[in-house]
């Protein structure tokens, strides 16, 4: 039981782990296809996240209405379609594995 219980949690680790790669691997996919206006957009509000906190202030105190999941939008239509492609990719090469 005890052994049991010490494998699903390693298991556990190691799926999160490969996880965390995957996403990482296709945002940056994602990113590097993107246009140069979402890149530049990117690169500006992180400047401004890192200013922010340097100063020790919040950004809802300077731009209360602004949309923080502005991130997300940009690029995860992105990552929709090369999740899709890999997706594809896997089913068209299932036959190989048998």
């Amino acid at each position: 039981m005890a052994l049991r219980m010490v494998t699903d949690k390693v298991m556990g680790f190691a799926a999160k782990q490969y996880q965390n790669v995957l996403g990482r691997a296709r945002g940056q996919e994602a990113l590097a296809l993107a246009d140069s206006d979402v890149l530049i957009g990117r690169t500006r509000r992180l400047k401004r996240a890192i200013d922010l906190n340097y100063k020790r202030k919040s950004l809802q105190d300077y731009a209360p209405n602004m949309e923080l999941e502005l991130f997300k939008k940009e690029i995860y239509p992105d990552i929709e379609k090369i999740r899709a492609r890999d997706q594809e990719y896997a089913q068209l090469n299932a036959h190989n594995k048998q």
